[in-house]
């Protein structure tokens, strides 16, 4: 006769522990099964992006921040007129921001679609080659390490061991004569 809260209900002593959330596919309680269905689940491939700050990682800070004054500098004492100034400020900027649009408008398609498959192939061969050969060769290169340490240790340490041996037999003495 054991307490009531060890014993199972099948007269087993302990139950198995019960997870309190369960497998992600199938939940064994109703409140997670509540919370994911839910939740919307958020695809990486479909997730809100931010028109405003397109560089949140600030990835070209130093490389094309480039305006009129890093291009074009005149110094003190040599002017153009400012009228000219102003028109070649406006002409570099305005050129700037639509051959950019242009070009983005081009070319920003299959450059992302070139970047993405190479990505893509950088990342498998990553996951499915470089990764598992690296692990192969650590076990195949354990079991070699194994083997080398027992020869040097088997065969040199003792022929070091006797060559101290040998050299700490020499005594060395200075002397100094007048």
């Amino acid at each position: 006769s054991r307490p009531r809260s060890l014993c199972s209900p099948q007269g087993f002593l302990y139950t198995a522990p019960v997870r309190e959330q369960g497998n992600i596919y199938k939940p064994n309680n109703k409140m997670m099964a509540d919370e994911l269905s839910e939740k919307a689940v958020h695809d990486v491939h479909t997730k809100e992006i931010d028109l405003v700050n397109r560089d949140p990682k600030h990835l070209n800070d130093d490389v094309v921040k480039i305006d009129f004054e890093d291009v074009i500098a005149e110094p003190e004492g040599t002017h153009s007129f400012d009228g000219i100034w102003k028109a070649s400020f406006t002409t570099f900027t305005v050129t700037k921001y639509w051959f950019y649009r242009l070009l983005s408008a081009i070319f920003g398609i299959p450059m992302a679609l070139i970047w993405g498959i190479y990505f893509a192939i950088l990342s498998f061969l990553h996951i499915w080659a470089v990764v598992p050969c690296i692990r192969s060769y650590l076990i195949e290169i354990q079991c070699v390490s194994r083997v080398y340490s027992i020869c040097i240790h088997t065969f040199c340490d003792p022929l070091f061991e006797a060559i101290g041996k040998v050299f700490s037999s020499i005594r060395a003495t200075v002397r100094k004569e007048i």
